[in-house]
């Protein structure tokens, strides 16, 4: 007769306390600006004014054309094949594979397709969610490292001085400086060691398969669907695993 006290269950493993927690950046901690407020602020920065009726139309077509942030395009133009595989790797890629996107569009607003690009470089171009801040901030002052980790052409790192964050974040891998992209997991093993943090103990947050690559660095990862801009985005969820309150 088997002991009283045996089980069928598998000796209880103690989880690991999290050292550290990587964020992706669009989609996750933050979201571009509804399309039709993008193309009337590129079009204002070109000296021109669209009436909303007009600005509506432009903005189905540039988001269909291809929109950093928005769904990938359906066809990239041969002239742009290069660029557009080397986005993530390259600054003047990124701008280029972008531009000429939307230079596909037919306007009458000289300069829009630079002016449009213009709005990613800085802050008021995105929204940070709703609950980003307050979950950067329990994990900072719970003593948990933070970096963000992104396929990305440029810099946002004045984006989160803008929206009062810069000191919330430890470390950013960004993938132009990098020079990997996710879901390699090499630029999650240098997220980690840029903090100084175990991978094992290592919780990745993003919105996309990509993001999930982090287990391939040994890493724990958690997929959250991407809320519309300005809106909670269940971040939550990562301090409940992060063993932090909120």
């Amino acid at each position: 007769m088997p002991d009283a006290a045996s089980t069928d269950h598998p000796p209880h493993r103690q989880r690991r306390e999290v050292q550290a927690v990587l964020f992706d950046f669009h989609g996750t901690l933050a979201q571009v600006e509804d399309p039709v407020t993008w193309v009337l602020a590129a079009a204002g920065a070109c000296g021109h004014t669209l009436d909303r009726g007009r600005a509506t139309v432009l903005a189905d077509r540039f988001v269909t054309a291809g929109r950093a942030g928005g769904p990938l395009p359906a066809r990239v133009p041969p002239h742009l094949a290069e660029h557009w595989a080397d986005r993530d790797l390259y600054a003047h890629s990124h701008r280029a594979a972008y531009t000429g996107l939307a230079a596909t569009v037919t306007t009458d607003v000289e300069g829009l397709p630079d002016a449009l690009y213009d709005r990613l470089l800085g802050p008021d171009g995105w929204l940070p969610y709703a609950d980003t801040a307050s979950t950067l901030r329990t994990l900072h002052d719970a003593g948990i490292k933070v970096a963000v980790v992104s396929n990305i052409g440029f810099d946002i790192r004045p984006h989160f001085a803008a929206w009062g964050m810069h000191e919330l974040i430890d470390a950013y891998a960004l993938s132009f400086e990098v020079g990997r992209i996710k879901p390699d997991p090499a630029i999650f093993l240098r997220a980690c060691g840029m903090l100084g943090a175990d991978p094992e103990r290592t919780l990745m947050v993003g919105d996309s398969p990509a993001d999930a690559g982090a287990v391939q660095a040994g890493c724990a990862a958690l997929v959250l669907p991407a809320a519309e801009p300005g809106r909670p985005n269940g971040l939550g969820a990562t301090l409940a695993l992060a063993g932090c309150a909120a």
